[in-house]
């Protein structure tokens, strides 16, 4: 076995080649937000959405622009609002006159990476047209289905303080993002930075294309081959599992505070995300502290809690930081 991770470990550090120059490309950009990135970077390898959740002015949308200019590949921004229609994301058939037929024209969904901004700002005939492309990598125009291009992962913004003109995202497409990221304020040394980039006139950095998609993919096989011992899958399952019934898993001050708990979904996510981790650590197999540092990211928006919950002021962060403490780690 030990033989077999590093073979495993030998073609992590072959295939993860382009993460540094990738890294670099995003840091010219970026100040502060290593965290953002690096769960950008994650969502890129594992080929999974992502949910961005911040305040304006963060750099979300920023974030995203630069990580698809870093990469070889189509990108398209679509700004939701609460009058687009399906059509405006998937296409429609036009009319031509000299032939007598319809012709198919695609929408914006026909890309590599989509920024869907503002997401919750779209009605729910939106949503489920966005769904089938998030979870069947497919579209479906008029009766005919068009596969989408690989790699396809969306990337989407929502902003938690401003609810008016909004719309709550259903719950199937909320569990269809792998993470969902809390962007915080930056520091004051950070912020500094940040001003002082952006007081000046001078032409900004220009982001290079620095990731082919073939490298993406290759990366992607390498991943589904890095080791994950039994014990650390039994651990995902007991932290999913924890989730359903908080009182059988010594946390019973949060009984009656989760509606329901984590899907299937969420134990093969988290899995993969912890495999992708530990491929960017350049290792050809996953430790507790991959399961932990991505624990959060993956499990937070697959709770749903009580009123009772609401009501004291108890956050699924709260219960998720308690149960990584509880539960006990092989």
């Amino acid at each position: 076995m030990v033989q077999k991770i590093d073979e495993i470990t030998e073609q992590v550090n072959q295939a993860s080649g382009f993460i540094p120059p990738l890294l670099h490309e995003l840091d010219q950009v970026m100040v502060g937000q290593k965290y953002l990135t690096e769960r950008l970077v994650l969502g890129l390898l594992t080929g999974e959405h992502v949910l961005l959740e911040g305040v304006p002015g963060l750099a979300k949308t920023t974030a995203v622009k630069t990580l698809a200019q870093s990469v070889k590949a189509d990108f398209k921004r679509i700004q939701f609002t609460p009058d687009l229609l399906p059509a405006d994301l998937l296409g429609t058939q036009i009319y031509q006159p000299k032939t007598g037929e319809f012709d198919i024209k695609k929408g914006p969904l026909f890309a590599n990476i989509i920024l869907a901004d503002e997401i919750n700002r779209a009605p729910a005939k939106v949503q489920s047209a966005l769904l089938e492309a998030m979870q069947e990598r497919q579209i479906t125009i008029a009766g005919n289905t068009f596969p989408l291009g690989d790699p396809f992962m969306v990337i989407a913004t929502q902003n938690p303080i401003e609810q008016e003109g909004t719309y709550p995202l259903p719950e199937a497409q909320i569990d269809r993002f792998m993470l969902k990221l809390h962007i915080d304020y930056p520091s004051k040394e950070e912020e500094k930075l940040i001003m002082q980039r952006m007081s000046t006139s001078s032409e900004s950095y220009k982001v290079k294309a620095v990731v082919d998609p073939a490298d993406i993919l290759k990366a992607r096989k390498v991943i589904d081959e890095i080791y994950i011992d039994e014990n650390l899958q039994d651990y995902i399952i007991n932290l999913v599992t924890a989730t359903r019934d908080p009182k059988a898993n010594q946390l019973s001050s949060y009984a009656g505070m989760i509606q329901f708990g984590a899907s299937p979904r969420a134990s093969i996510f988290l899995n993969r995300a912890a495999k992708a981790y530990a491929f960017l650590q350049r290792r050809g197999y996953v430790v507790p502290h991959d399961i932990k540092s991505i624990g959060m990211d993956v499990l937070r928006h697959r709770i749903i809690l009580t009123y009772e919950a609401e009501a004291e002021n108890v956050s699924a962060d709260d219960i998720l930081k308690s149960l990584f403490d509880t539960i006990e780690v092989p």
